[in-house]
Parts: C-alpha cells; structure tokens; sequence
C-alpha cells in the first residue's frame, strides 16, 4: 500500500473513531425534562442554562403549559420535573406527587394603558369585593360601576385563563372561590391574556409578575397598566399601597408583605416520588447554587425557613 492510500484509510479510521466516541458520548448524555407552570417558566429558562453550562453531560428540556400539565405530565412519567404555580393538593400527593418550593412570586391584575379611566383606577385602585363582582358573579359589568360614574356605561371586557392554571387558581383564592368560577373570555397562557388585555382598550385580566412586566426594564409590559388593590377598601390608594409603577416596588412589596398573599404565592417543582439520580442533582443545585439566579430574573427568594424546609425534604 502506498502512502496515499495508507494516509487514506488513517483518516477514514479516525474519522470512524470520533464519530463512534460521539455517539457513545450522546448516548451517555443524561436527560431531564421540564413542563408546567408558565410563572416558573423564565426563571427554569435561567436555571436550565446555567445548569448545563456546569454540568454538561446532563440535557435539560424545558416548556411551558400551566400548572395543570405540569402536574398531569408528572404523575404521567412524561417529564422527570413539573413546575408548580399553585399550593399541591392532597389528592396529587397521594398519587405520588413530591413537591417543593423553589422560590415565591405573585399574580397582579391587569388593565389596557389607554383605558379612558386608568388614572381614577391607578389612584383608587379596586377593592377584592369588586373584583369578585367583576370575575365571579357578573354583577358589576360597565367601567362606570368601577370608576364611579354611572354616566359611562361601556362593557368590561373580563378575560381569564382557559387552561388549568397556578395563575387562575390564586388569583380566585384572593377572591376566595375556586378558577372554575371565574368568568370570563377564556384565553391561553399567560402571554395569550397579557396580549388580548394589550390589545382591547376596555380589557381586563390578570397575569403572573414575568409576564406582567418586562424584565429589561421593569415596566408593564406592553400596552397593559397594572390595576392596584385597594387593601384596606378606602376608596384611595395611600403611598404604602402605590407600588405598581415597576416590577422592583412590587418586589418590595411582596417581600415586606404590603403585597397580600393570595395573589402573591409561592412556586413549586413537583416530582413523581423522590427524586433520584440527574433529576436529584438539578433540584438540589436549584435550592443551593440556583437562588443567586431567582432576583436577576425579577422572582423573590423564599423565607428562611420555606427554603430549608425544601431542602430537608429532599435530604
């Protein structure tokens, strides 16, 4: 065999190797996959990435569904991990769900920024009992009856969440009723309400922190102005209750508690059992390494004592 020939076959058995040892390698590639919750979702985004970025044999899939898939896809086996936007119920426990809390944020109510009356509901804000008037039992249905003036008799138009949702599911505990007793125009996800809100001048909604602000800026999002809670049902939004303007104030307010709990909550990863193996190491990274990651993307870290909880439970 002459040189040529020899150089030849060399390259052809090299490139055979390194084609073999990538193959074994991929093979060897561990894969854990993500569904549920879109209030997690941006923030299990962050945790994915820079997971793999130490940890590169490890393949993580993330996406988005609500907090009903998430849940369904778990305790199905489609998905190692489901994001969580709503406290477990008993029954999925007993189906084996095994949750734990990861990091907390909340759900605020929405309106359109050109809405003729944003400037009488930015200063008065709307009480928990209108609101229930408006989602619930359908007894307040013009902007009049919210802005005080019965002159105005232009319909609200109440979009809600279609699909099985941590967001509707808080968001009617603040009302104090269940999300299959919202009513409303149905929509899907999270960014599916944020954009018909946007686009209907006489819209009215509620979306999760993530999707309600814009990270890189900290403002509403889009065309929406967020609607603040009249707490101590005054009438008047006092200075310790104007916090909406950014997603920083409501942040702070979350945090010192100014903010009440329903609609702010805290989320969740829930997996079939105990987790084991990659599944494991991703969730204890994640209440260790991972919470330097959960302020950068505009969440709020958990309380002492939930984090520890979550991190004795998983041993």
């Amino acid at each position: 065999m002459n040189y040529k020939a020899a150089a030849i076959v060399l390259v052809i058995l090299l490139a055979g190797l390194y084609l073999f040892s990538g193959g074994k390698e991929e093979q060897a590639k561990e894969s854990v996959k993500v569904s549920g919750a879109w209030a997690l979702y941006p923030l299990m985004i962050r945790w994915a990435e820079e997971y793999q970025k130490v940890n590169s044999g490890v393949s993580i899939e993330v996406s988005a569904g609500g907090a009903g898939k998430g849940m369904a896809d778990t305790l199905s086996n489609l998905v190692e991990i489901g994001m969580i936007s709503r406290e477990i119920d008993p029954s999925e426990v007993d189906k084996g769900a095994f949750g734990l809390a990861v990091a907390k944020d909340a759900v605020v109510p929405t309106m359109n920024k050109d809405n003729p009356h944003a400037s009488y509901l930015l200063s008065h804000g709307i009480t928990r009992d209108k609101f229930k008037m408006i989602f619930v039992s359908g007894d307040l249905t013009q902007w009049g009856g919210v802005a005080s003036d019965p002159s105005v008799t232009t319909k609200i138009s109440v979009y809600t969440r279609s699909d099985s949702c941590g967001a509707g599911d808080v968001w009617a505990k603040y009302m104090g009723v269940k999300q299959e007793d919202i009513k409303g125009i149905g929509v899907n996800g999270d960014p599916g309400i944020a954009e018909a809100v946007s686009r209907d001048v006489n819209g009215m909604g509620y979306n999760n922190l993530g999707f309600a602000y814009d990270l890189k800026t900290g403002l509403p999002t889009g065309n929406l102005a967020i609607i603040p809670l009249d707490t101590n049902a005054d009438g008047i939004i006092e200075d310790r209750e104007n916090f909406y303007g950014n997603r920083a104030d409501v942040i702070a307010a979350i945090a010192d508690g100014r903010f009440p709990s329903p609609p702010a909550r805290d989320l969740y990863i829930v997996t079939k059992g105990p987790p084991t193996g990659a599944t494991r190491d991703f969730i204890n990274w994640i209440l260790n390494d991972g919470q330097k990651y959960i302020a950068p993307e505009g969440y709020i870290t958990l309380k002492d004592e939930t984090l520890a909880a979550s991190k004795a439970k998983l041993g």
